[in-house]
């Protein structure tokens, strides 16, 4: 059976991006495969799970709804924590208006952002217990 091995974004800059995605994530630039090779490819750290991003140089334009995005997961912050460090590492708020109205008490709440080259993602996560009444 396939599994995903490795996911590629398209770019304009490359550093840029892999400096945000390496930052955000915690993974490291994957070694260089031969003398010359500047292709920029993150991976976890050894021992932690996930797949491999690739940067990776294109022209075409950002969409504003892309057929396929990342989905991250807040860990052990609250869902607001994870998105204001990420924020602050260089991603931005997207004006999405496709958030459920009435969510299920099910699902996870979530945000939508874009990385520094304007790619969506979503974020979901925990929110920070509403404190009641003393």
């Amino acid at each position: 059976m396939a599994m995903i091995a490795q996911l590629s974004l398209g770019v304009s800059d490359a550093e840029r991006a892999g400096a945000f995605w390496a930052a955000a994530l915690g993974y490291r630039r994957r070694p260089p495969r031969h003398p010359g090779d500047e292709w920029i490819v993150l991976e976890p750290p050894p021992g932690m799970p996930g797949a491999a991003i690739a940067m990776d140089l294109s022209e075409s334009p950002v969409e504003e709804f892309p057929r396929v995005h990342l989905d991250l997961d807040a860990g052990e912050n609250t869902l607001d924590e994870e998105v204001d460090r990420l924020l602050a590492l260089g991603a931005q708020p997207v004006d999405w208006r496709h958030y459920p109205t009435d969510p299920l008490p099910t699902e996870p709440p979530y945000v939508v952002l874009a990385d520094p080259e304007g790619n969506r993602f979503c974020v979901s996560g925990r929110r920070k217990p509403a404190e009641g009444p003393r």
